[in-house]
C-alpha cells in the first residue's frame, strides 16, 4: 500500500473510533473506575477496532501490605473476573508482585489500576523466572494476553530498576525485564497509566493486533551513576493494527521502535526525551529470518535531548557486533510504505538517519556486502527545529550499502538547522537523495 492509498483509507476510517460502553452506577459505586474513551485522532490505521462490551462485575485485589507478594491476590481476583468483569486495584494501595504472572488467558475483562503495581527487586529470580520472548533475549515480568482487554485507571506499574541498572553495569549480559509485556493481545486498550523504572524496555508489544496505548506516562532514570539503559518506550514485533498516542517518554533509548513484522501503525502526539527517536528497527539482525515492516504512519512528534528524530536502522550483510550482548546481520526483508509526518526537534543529534550499517563500523566492509532487506517509499515531511551539536555541520545522516537495495526516499519540507546554522546531510548510496538535502557525500 503506497503512502497515498494508507492516507485515504485512514481518512475513510476517521470516523470509526473506539466504543466506550458506560459502566453502570453499581460498578462505580464500588470503587471502579469509569473506562477512558480517547479518540484515535487525527489519524487512524484505516481498520476498524472491535467494541468492547461493558462488564458485569467487579472483584477488588486484596493487598497483605509491608512488600509481601500479592501475586497469588491477583491471579485470584483475574480469573474470578474473567469473561466479562472488571478487576480493581485499589488507589492509595501498592501491590508486590514476586512472581510471574501468565495472564494470557483474560478475555472480556478491564483491569482497572488506581493503585501502584511493584515488582520486587529479586533479581536472581527475575533472571530465572521472567518469560523468555522470542526477539533479542528479551524478557517480560508477566505476559497481558487474550481478547477484549483493558488496562486504565490512573495508576503505577513501577519496576524497581535501579537495581538492574547498577547490576547491568557490572554485568552486559543479564537478562532484564520489560516493565509492560503485550503479548498474544487480540483488541485492547492500554490506557491512562504511568510507567515508571522499568529495568529494559517499558512496553513490548508482540504478537497482538487492534491495540491502543493512549495517554501513557514513561518515566525513570537512575540515581546513581549507572545510566538506565535500553529503556525503550515502545518495541512492536509481529504486530498489526496497533495505534500509540498522546503520551509522554522520557527515556534512554527509542522512545518507539518498530521491530521485524510490525505493519499498520500509527504513532501520534508524543512528546520524546532523551531517546533515540522514533525507530524502525533493528532490522535484518538474524541470517536466514524475513522481516517486514510496512504502513506505518508517526505524525505531531516533540524530540528533545535525544540521539536521532527520524531513525531507519538496518543491519548490513555481514555479521557486525554493536555491542557484546547486540550483534546481527545478513537477515532479508522489505522496509516500505513509512510516513514521518510532522516533528519539532530541539538539542538532537540527527534530525534524520537511514543506515544499513547498523552495527557495522567500517563502511567499506558493509558496502562490500551491502544489506539484504531493501528500504523503499519513505517519506519524511514537516520537521522544525536544531539539531545538537555533535556532528555540526551536519543535521543528518543518509547512508545505504547500496542504491539497488534503498530507494523512492523523500524528505520535503524539512527546515531542520544546526547550531552553526548549516543543513547539511552525509548521504550516499541513495538515487536523487542530493536533489531533495544538501548533501556532502561519504564513501
Amino acid at each position: 500500500m503506497r503512502v497515498s492509498s494508507f492516507i485515504a483509507a485512514a481518512l475513510l476510517q476517521a470516523s470509526v473510533t473506539w466504543s466506550s460502553p458506560v459502566e453502570t452506577d453499581d460498578l462505580v459505586a464500588r470503587g471502579a473506575s469509569k473506562r477512558p474513551n480517547h479518540p484515535i485522532k487525527p489519524h487512524h490505521p484505516g481498520k476498524p477496532f472491535p467494541v468492547s462490551p461493558a462488564r458485569t462485575k467487579t472483584c477488588t485485589v486484596k493487598t497483605y501490605g509491608n512488600g509481601k507478594d500479592d501475586s497469588k491476590n491477583v491471579l485470584s481476583a483475574i480469573k474470578s473476573c474473567n469473561n466479562g468483569g472488571h478487576v480493581v486495584f485499589s488507589k492509595g494501595k501498592t501491590y508486590t508482585i514476586g512472581t510471574a504472572l501468565d495472564l494470557t488467558f483474560l478475555k472480556h475483562i478491564d483491569l482497572d489500576v488506581q493503585g501502584t503495581i511493584k515488582f520486587t527487586n529479586d533479581t536472581d529470580y527475575w533472571q530465572a523466572n521472567a518469560f523468555k520472548q522470542v526477539f533479542q533475549n528479551a524478557t517480560t515480568f508477566f505476559q497481558l494476553g487474550g481478547e477484549d482487554v483493558n488496562v486504565y485507571g490512573g495508576g503505577t506499574f513501577d519496576g524497581n530498576g535501579q537495581v538492574w541498572y547498577d547490576l547491568y553495569a557490572k554485568n552486559n549480559l543479564i537478562l532484564r525485564p520489560i516493565l509492560f509485556g503485550t503479548i498474544g493481545l487480540k483488541s485492547g486498550r492500554i490506557e491512562d497509566l504511568n510507567l515508571r523504572y522499568s529495568p529494559q524496555w517499558y512496553n513490548l508489544v508482540a504478537n497482538s493486533t487492534n491495540v491502543v496505548f493512549s495517554d501513557i506516562s514513561i518515566s525513570g532514570y537512575s540515581s546513581s551513576s549507572n545510566v538506565a539503559k535500553n529503556t525503550d518506550g515502545w518495541d512492536t514485533y509481529r504486530s498489526d493494527n496497533i495505534v500509540i498516542q498522546n503520551s509522554h517518554i522520557d527515556n534512554g533509548d527509542d522512545c518507539v521502535s518498530f521491530k521485524p513484522n510490525s505493519t499498520n501503525i500509527v504513532v501520534q502526539n508524543l512528546i520524546c526525551n532523551g531517546s533515540h527517536g522514533i525507530s524502525v528497527g533493528s532490522l535484518g539482525q538474524y541470517k536466514g529470518e524475513v522481516d517486514i515492516v510496512k504502513n506505518i504512519y508517526t505524525y505531531n512528534v516533540s524530540m528533545s535531548n535525544a540521539s536521532d528524530g527520524a531513525r531507519i536502522k538496518v543491519w548490513p550483510g555481514v555479521s557486525s557486533a554493536l555491542s557484546a550482548d547486540l550483534q546481527g546481520g545478513g537477515g532479508l526483508g522489505a522496509v516500505s510504505n513509512i510516513t514521518y509526518d510532522g516533528m519539532v526537534l530541539s538539542n538532537v543529534d540527527y534530525a534524520i538517519e537511514i543506515t544499513q550499517c547498523y552495527g557495522q563500523k567500517n563502511l567499506t566492509l558493509c558496502n562490500e556486502f551491502p544489506s539484504n532487506l531493501t528500504i523503499s517509499d519513505v517519506t519524511i515531511k514537516n520537521f522544525v527545529g536544531t539539531t545538537s551539536k555533535k556532528y555540526d555541520p551536519l543535521v543528518g545522516y543518509l547512508v545505504c550499502s547500496s542504491p539497488t537495495v534503498c530507494n523512492d526516499i523523500n524528505i520535503q519540507n524539512v527546515t531542520v538547522k544546526s547550531p552553526s546554522g548549516t543543513n547539511q546531510y552525509a548521504c550516499a548510496n541513495i538515487d536523487g537523495i542530493d536533489s531533495q538535502v544538501n548533501c556532502k557525500k561519504v564513501a
